[in-house]
């Protein structure tokens, strides 16, 4: 099964910082830069839920519950998303996924556990 690899997740105090990072499956590093880039959170109990994309035009688009804690980036050189998470919740906590589209195609990642708690 093709999926994109997480990594960076971990335990981290109430206002701490994590970076997590998203890596393409190699049957698609060829074609990686033209794949729209999202973070969904899966808290126990609760749906995905959409966080931050990046599209192809640059820059990120954000739920507000996470403006001004959380940044997408994408480096096509590097074949890797980021997503740079600062002031940390309690409510943060969940499986992070990441997910990429090309509107014809749909990759998901596997995921990482972020857990704030102090």
């Amino acid at each position: 099964q093709v999926c994109f690899v997480e990594s960076g997740g971990g335990l981290v105090q109430p206002g701490g910082s994590l970076s997590l990072s998203c890596a393409p499956p190699g049957t698609i590093l060829s074609t990686f830069s033209i794949y729209i880039m999202g973070w969904y959170p899966q808290a126990p109990g609760k749906q995905r839920e959409l966080v931050a994309t990046f599209t192809n035009r640059g820059g990120g688009n954000y739920a507000d519950a996470v403006k001004g804690r959380l940044t997408i980036s994408k480096d096509n050189s590097k074949k890797t998303v980021y997503l740079q998470m600062n002031s940390l919740k309690p409510e943060d906590t969940a499986v992070y996924y990441c997910r990429g589209t090309t509107g014809s195609r749909e990759v998901w990642g596997q995921g990482t556990q972020v857990t704030v708690s102090s």
